[in-house]
């Protein structure tokens, strides 16, 4: 019996570009609890923007985070497991292959994501925890690809208006553009002009709320407030101004990634692609016209689950697309 005493819990796995994310949850479904949480830094992608195929020290990386994932999944005693991949599979010929190595291991069925999927499975974890009404927007960085996704949230009820998935990541945008440590001007601004873009193209909304989700953007809140440890509840809901955001670029981007890997709040495995993810958060703090933006520390693995226990009966997700 779970500790809420309904009895039943999920697990979420989100295989992305460059970490593996875990989630064991129970409770309603529009308001799930977290049982266990787990993120590994494997950067599946890597290489994968220049060869288009994963490379097998990458596939093996994150096959040994997926294998103790497994362990957990079986001692939370969970009732289904749902397992989505990302732009590196998407994007990687051997993408197939791959998952079906994952299933041998983790004993689920994964599938990949397209962008569309992943942008509303984005929207509905974001917005977990988070007490917002009115327009919002959510933006998702990734190691291989940005989703960006406009909604109205009303009394606890979402409503997607638009999304897209932009072949913007802190992964790809790295391996594509830096060459030298720190990175020099001209690197920087060759990834600024990708990034400019990669965004133009997208549909643009005005929002009351941006909303900025994944590894690059919750780094950047606990950099700010210079966490020794990783604190899931004083990052999930905090605030990010632009200024903080611009001020975080420039002191990293000087930074060599030997020095940027000691910085309190940094993981040393982020520290090579933080100053390319850094880039992208000011793009969208500029691109929305926004002076700051809330920190959303749950994302796809978040609405996977939410989904999983609305369909084992245990409450209900109200998010029309």
């Amino acid at each position: 019996m779970s500790a809420l005493g309904i009895g039943k819990r999920v697990g979420a796995i989100d295989i992305g570009t460059n970490t593996v994310l875990l989630l064991v949850a129970e409770g309603p479904a529009e308001a799930p609890v977290a049982v266990v949480e787990r993120a590994t830094i494997t950067r599946l992608g890597q290489g994968v923007d220049r060869t288009r195929k994963l490379a097998p020290e990458a596939m093996a990386r994150t096959l040994a985070a997926l294998t103790e994932y497994a362990r957990v999944l079986q001692g939370a005693q969970v009732e289904h497991v749902e397992v989505v991949s990302t732009s590196a599979a998407r994007d990687a010929e051997n993408g197939p292959e791959f998952l079906e190595r994952v299933r041998a291991v983790v004993g689920a069925s994964p599938r990949i994501v397209d962008g569309v999927e992943e942008a509303r499975l984005v929207f509905e974890g974001a917005l977990t925890g988070l007490s917002l009404s009115g327009s919002v927007t959510v933006f998702d960085v990734g190691g291989g690809s940005t989703e960006i996704i406009h909604g109205v949230v009303n009394d606890g009820a979402s409503h997607i208006d638009a999304s897209t998935s932009l072949d913007i990541g802190s992964v790809r945008l790295t391996e594509r553009c830096v060459r030298h440590d720190p990175p020099e001007s001209t690197e920087i601004d060759a990834i600024h002009e990708i990034i400019a873009k990669e965004v133009s193209s997208a549909p643009r909304a005005k929002t009351t709320h941006l909303v900025g989700v994944a590894g690059t953007v919750t780094t950047l809140s606990a950099v700010a407030q210079g966490l020794e440890s990783y604190d899931s509840a004083l990052v999930h809901g905090a605030t990010l101004s632009r200024n903080t955001a611009s001020a975080l670029l420039a002191r990293l981007a000087g930074l060599s990634l030997e020095e940027r890997r000691h910085i309190a709040g940094l993981d040393p495995a982020r520290a090579d692609v933080i100053v390319a993810g850094t880039l992208i958060v000011v793009a969208m703090l500029d691109w929305c016209e926004r002076d700051g933006l809330v920190v959303s520390d749950r994302g796809v693995r978040w609405g996977l689950a939410r989904r999983a226990l609305g369909a084992l009966g245990i409450g209900s997700v109200d998010s029309r697309v």
